[in-house]
């Protein structure tokens, strides 16, 4: 049982990890990058990344931080592993409302920039990106801040499983 629930946790740890540098790395450069391009690269250049991210690597650490973190708070809901359950609830919660942000905001505006079709026929880009550009940069604000949060409480709860191992 404490080998499953240190590997569990583990697993958490660095596919939140992942995620939560993904997150970091659209704040701090990809979109800092494209705010001074073109409405057309902006279009392209994101539909491109919206259709790039769709992957096993992508899914891994996305869908692996819900289901390990999940997995890391049950093996410690027995006996001894009590001390991370705190730490393990609260990553599990922050990153349950990085997905809520995720599914409610991001992934629709990015199937509305899909929608808009191929860049060099949307009519009026400055509309498509005013739409989608803005929003989407917010939402990702919250869903990095949510997922570094999640990230920390998953480093405490190794530090505290460290201590009562």
């Amino acid at each position: 049982m404490e080998t499953a629930r240190f590997a569990s946790l583990i697993a958490a740890t660095i596919t939140m990890g992942l995620v939560s540098g993904l997150f970091y790395g659209f704040s701090v450069a990809v979109m800092p990058g494209l705010r001074a391009s073109s409405d057309r690269t902006v279009i392209e250049t994101m539909q491109r990344i919206n259709v790039a991210i769709l992957n096993g690597w992508f899914l891994l650490g996305y869908m692996g931080s819900l289901l390990f973190t999940a997995l890391a708070l049950g093996l410690h809901l027995p006996g001894e592993g009590r001390h991370a359950l705190v730490p393990l609830a609260g990553a599990l919660v922050a990153y349950v409302l990085a997905m809520i942000v995720t599914a409610r905001v991001n992934i629709p505006l990015n199937n509305a920039l899909e929608k808009a079709g191929p860049v060099d026929r949307i009519a009026d880009p400055a509309a498509v990106r005013r739409a989608f550009e803005g929003t989407w940069v917010r939402a990702n604000t919250w869903r990095t801040l949510l997922c570094t949060v999640a990230f920390g409480l998953l480093a405490w709860a190794l530090v505290l499983h460290g201590r009562n191992a």
